[in-house]
């Protein structure tokens, strides 16, 4: 199995599931995103954004191919570029930390250590910035696949609750503690980018 992570493009957003690269949830606010869904134009400011984020701050996206085929991705940002977590009422994200917008790793692919690997490369990339945090709200209500990663997939993977909310807390993890996650923690991340486990996670 040749396996390979490349950084997100516009030219590779192609390779995000179809849900995916036609959301704009985090990209933009609530009523813009809801405007921008009633003119059919979310993938457009999808790409828009991207290649804003590309110019002005660098790689926003890591996207994991096995055999030539996408098969997972991971995308984060500061969140200055993220204008949905205002929206949040665990908000805002750390100065010092990058925000983790969603992940995916495709079903029949959970398993084999992807999930480890995808977010082992976005801190190692995070770390060579100067970034020491990675910051994600979570889904406490969690029950099917959505925008917002599920809060208990978030704890088991190492995150840590920083400001508590019944629904979205927000949690942090150490960029350093994600380099040398142990063989416990690389279940975890396969069942919250896989599909395996209860709730089966399915890609956007």
């Amino acid at each position: 199995m040749g396996r390979q992570l490349v950084p997100l493009t516009l030219e590779s957003l192609s390779d995000l599931p179809a849900r995916c690269r036609a959301c704009a949830f985090w990209e933009l606010t609530p009523v813009g995103g809801a405007a921008a869904e009633r003119a059919g134009r979310a993938a457009q400011e999808k790409a828009a954004w991207i290649a804003t984020v590309l110019r002005e701050w660098g790689s926003c996206g890591r996207v994991v191919h096995v055999d030539q085929r996408p098969v997972g991705f991971a995308l984060y940002a500061p969140p200055a570029y993220v204008p949905r977590s205002q929206a949040f009422p665990t908000s805002p994200v750390s100065a010092d930390a990058v925000q983790l917008l969603t992940a995916r790793v495709l079903p029949e692919f959970e398993g084999q250590g992807l999930g480890r690997v995808l977010m082992q490369t976005v801190a190692k990339d995070l770390l060579s910035r100067g970034v020491r945090a990675i910051e994600a709200f979570g889904d406490s209500r969690w029950k099917e696949p959505a925008c917002v990663l599920p809060t208990e997939y978030l704890r088991a993977v190492g995150f840590e609750v920083v400001r508590d909310h019944v629904a979205h807390p927000r949690l942090r993890l150490e960029l350093k503690r994600a380099i040398s996650w142990r063989a416990d923690v690389e279940l975890a991340l396969d069942l919250l980018l896989g599909a395996k486990a209860r709730p089966a996670l399915r890609p956007s």
